[in-house]
């Protein structure tokens, strides 16, 4: 058989240890692979290469995709999705491997209806795919993320400020509240729970009441207040029609310093969160999902999602993936919330 296989969407770590675990496995069962390249938009030009063993050798612990990727959207065009058809057919693929978050793997969905022999892996370090308990990627941006608000710990403790961290995550607060948790943050403003910036600075205010003469407030990207809007980074939108959000948290930390009188500064870490080598969760998770995704391809199970649940690989149905973004648990939010002030 012949695969073809493409990374799409944001970057993130592991993509390297999923590609490296598709040609392993693919190898061992006399498969070729040939990757596309930057996602969707390398199958509508056609830009291809064979991966093979010696191309994967020494990627497992790189952060990043060999393959590049993009956030392309061939369904916007009907000539291009002729074009993703006219090379699948050109390269005589039996099967496609699409490596990616909603909107990758949504596509896949809609090729996958009309004929496509497809399967997915789920990848995004905001965790926000239905169907499985994690995506790969999730886990070194919680990493990254906790490191940070540990090291602004000292900062803002020396100074007497309040530290407000934004953390990306689009629509979902997976990385504010896990990083939150781990890095001990005195309040986290999520998605899912439109927040009262005075009850963020009563939070602050009861705290240096107490002798505590800092605070670590960590914002979610898409975190919104009560009757507020969205923070856009621009008024633009990408091929999937999503904003590029971020900067709530200057207005919340503006807010914050105004309304208290606490000195406040501000963090963004950004793409920080999605560089560098991943951790060994996520080149384990990468690891079994890339085998997982070929022993589907052998058993032409296409359609469907590897996925991970209580720690058990298991295979979802790819509308189930996108169907909607997984939110936060109500509980685990409830969990943090105990530590607030």
């Amino acid at each position: 058989m012949k695969i073809g296989v493409l990374t799409g969407g944001g970057d993130c770590p592991g993509l390297n240890a999923a590609l490296r675990a598709v040609v392993r496995r693919g190898s061992g069962l006399g498969f070729s692979t040939l990757g596309f390249r930057n996602g969707w938009d390398g199958f509508i030009k056609g830009h291809v290469e064979p991966i093979t063993d010696y191309s994967v050798s020494g990627i497992l612990p790189k952060g990043g995709t060999i393959l590049g990727t993009s956030r392309t959207n061939p369904f916007k065009s009907e000539e291009n999705v002729q074009r993703v058809w006219s090379n699948f057919r050109r390269y005589g693929l039996d099967a496609v491997i699409a490596i990616g978050g909603e909107d990758t793997l949504g596509v896949g969905k809609k090729l996958f209806e009309g004929g496509m022999p497809l399967v997915g892996i789920p990848k995004t370090i905001d965790n926000d795919v239905s169907g499985t308990d994690f995506t790969f990627g999730f886990d070194t941006a919680v990493s990254i993320a906790t490191e940070a608000i540990d090291r602004l710990h000292t900062t803002a403790e020396a100074h007497h400020r309040v530290m407000v961290v934004e953390v990306m995550g689009r629509h979902a607060g997976w990385i504010a509240v896990m990083s939150g948790i781990a890095g001990g943050a005195d309040c986290i403003l999520i998605p899912e729970q439109p927040f009262d910036v005075d009850e963020v600075v009563h939070v602050c205010k009861q705290r240096k009441s107490r002798g505590k003469e800092f605070s670590i407030i960590v914002v979610a990207e898409g975190a919104q207040p009560k009757g507020g809007d969205l923070a856009l980074q621009t008024g633009g939108t990408d091929d999937f029609g999503h904003v590029r959000l971020g900067g709530i948290s200057n207005w919340v930390g503006a807010e914050i310093e105004k309304r208290s009188g606490i000195e406040t500064r501000v963090t963004i870490l950004g793409h920080v969160q999605r560089g560098g080598t991943p951790t060994a969760f996520d080149r384990v998770l990468a690891t079994r999902y890339g085998v997982a995704a070929v022993d589907l391809v052998q058993q032409k199970k296409f359609g469907r999602m590897v996925a991970i649940r209580s720690n058990q690989l298991v295979d979802v149905d790819l509308s189930e993936a996108v169907g909607q973004l997984k939110r936060v648990d109500p509980a685990l939010y409830q969990v943090a919330q105990v530590f607030f002030g």
